[in-house]
């Protein structure tokens, strides 16, 4: 009891902003004019403001390449706010905005970054000038080409032996497949060591994701259940009830597979599955998280068409409102193969896991937005209760919803009031709102603060990034080599295509359908 005390408190600890510790630094924005900033980053950053959690002093700057006044970029800016986000003090927005500025330049050109470390320097702050978090909102492509000229620029360096820091962050999607993933590995590692480099993941800064390993590690009573011996099966849901908008030209790119499965949900599977790190440090935490990618069984090419399903959704009906098949939409060819729905049948080859299959979904159009992960657990013998209660008498499963709604359910079996013996499933449901009571922060304003304060725990290592790319390019590559069948296409509003529901055939499982998001 005393070792899973410590271990509570290590982990609150770790899992507490306020908690953390930050020195005075600029944040210079790359791609301040996109809708990540304006969605995302500022808000966040706005968030941390309010709550004291920004280290003092602090300065952001937007680097774009249309020419803009400070002003004119802290009003856009404040409008962006108001349309996009929640819970706002506007009262202190004009002492934020204060720290905020605007550098015009060209990314490919030297003098834009003469300019920018001239306004650094203007701040009057040594740290403010040479502690700097580079975030790299801007295309996969171009993400060594701005490397490249902060470090010729003197801004970005390798090593400073005067105690100042410099961070790079960059956003998925990090490289298409496993071999451009290396190339900008190795182009990345030509300017920043891997410790500079937080490849960002905005999922592991949920709320219900970090409680994964609180949940795991410091309760006894669920920590001995979770193996082999008890699990039956485990079912990761990611589903949206949106198409792709505006964004068909990314997503004929990308697809299911590469969008949501290649990081997303293997960063999920793997901290539900791996093992407990020796200590709450970033490099154990990572290192458990490779291991257990590593674990995840390959998928031979001539077995893909057992192991993994795709999909695409046709015109349907959403919440009453009929909407366009995906090859009606914006900037998506007529004829597309992309997969707006993918269906894996996944093993874990190592003690703990062995024999347990892993079931993962994600598409777009189905029947309701809701992310989450289901261990059920073996089923008891029947011979007390099943010939009375059929198909009543469920197998026991935790709920960990990511979103909406985050919380936590356990499923067991209880008995109906009155004379007879009928069983019926219940739940006991840990809701965050309503336990907590409190403003829920958004993965960005978590993850910024992890970025200031020099804490990876929650940002990707490279050969994690790498074996993930590993698991999903064979099934990449088969998929590559044949177009779309009839039966890999499902109404929008529906779970998927039927071929999702035979990769549970031989193990005689179905998909569950998520808890009501309401």
């Amino acid at each position: 009891m005393e070792m899973l005390e410590q271990l509570d408190e290590l982990l609150t600890c770790r899992l507490d902003n306020r908690r953390k510790a930050v020195d005075p630094c600029t944040i210079v924005i790359f791609g301040a004019s996109g809708d990540l900033t304006a969605r995302k980053l500022i808000p966040a950053l706005f968030h941390l403001f309010c709550e004291k959690s920004l280290p003092d002093p602090c300065r952001i700057i937007g680097f774009a390449r249309r020419p803009k006044p400070d002003a004119d970029w802290r009003k856009e800016l404040l409008e962006d706010l108001k349309k996009y986000s929640k819970n706002l003090d506007l009262t202190k927005w004009d002492a934020f905005a204060a720290s905020v500025f605007y550098c015009e330049g060209e990314f490919g050109d030297p003098a834009a970054y003469a300019k920018l470390q001239k306004q650094l320097q203007g701040f009057g702050n040594e740290k403010l000038a040479k502690n700097l978090v580079f975030y790299l909102a801007i295309s996969p492509s171009q993400f060594a080409g701005v490397s490249e000229q902060l470090s010729k620029s003197g801004l970005l360096q390798k090593e400073d032996k005067n105690g100042f820091w410099q961070r790079v962050v960059v956003e998925k999607p990090f490289g298409h497949d496993l071999e451009s993933a290396r190339q900008l590995n190795q182009e990345l590692t030509q300017f920043a060591h891997e410790k500079q480099i937080y490849r960002i993941d905005h999922y592991l800064g949920k709320e219900t994701v970090q409680n994964i390993l609180m949940f795991r590690f410091a309760n006894s009573i669920f920590e001995q259940l979770w193996n082999r011996r008890s699990v039956e099966q485990v079912q990761i849901t990611v589903g949206e009830n949106l198409g792709v908008g505006g964004r068909g030209g990314y997503y004929e790119e990308a697809g299911a597979l590469r969008d949501m499965v290649q990081n997303h949900i293997l960063q999920v599977l793997a901290l539900v599955t791996m093992e407990p790190p020796v200590t709450l440090e970033a490099e154990a935490m990572r290192d458990e998280k490779v291991k257990l990618l590593k674990s995840v069984r390959q998928v031979d090419p001539s077995q893909v068409k057992l192991m993994a399903v795709r999909g695409q959704y046709k015109e349907g009906v959403i919440d009453g409102q009929n909407v366009p098949a995906y090859r009606q939409e914006e900037k998506v060819k007529p004829d597309s193969n992309t997969e707006t729905y993918v269906g894996l049948r996944l093993a874990i080859d190592n003690w703990r896991w062995a024999g347990v299959p892993f079931y993962v979904r994600t598409g777009k159009r189905l029947p309701q937005s809701a992310s989450e992960v289901r261990i059920q657990f073996r089923p008891t013998p029947r011979v007390l209760f099943a010939a009375q209660c059929g198909p009543n008498l469920d197998s026991n499963a935790i709920t960990l919803r990511l979103q909406p709604n985050e919380g936590i359910f356990l499923r067991f079996n209880g008995k109906v009031p009155g004379s007879s013996t009928e069983i019926r499933p219940v739940r006991m449901h840990f809701d965050y709102d309503a336990e907590f009571g409190a403003y829920t922060p958004e993965a960005y304003q978590r993850l910024l603060l992890e970025v200031i304060a020099g804490d990876s725990t929650l940002f990707i290592r490279r050969d994690e990034v790498e074996t993930a790319w590993s698991i999903v390019d064979p099934i990449r590559q088969a998929w590559a080599k044949e177009p779309l069948k009839p039966e890999d296409f499902y109404a929008a509003g529906t779970w998927g295509p039927a071929t999702a529901d035979q990769l549970m055939c031989s193990d005689s499982h179905k998909w569950r359908k998520p808890h009501p998001t309401t």
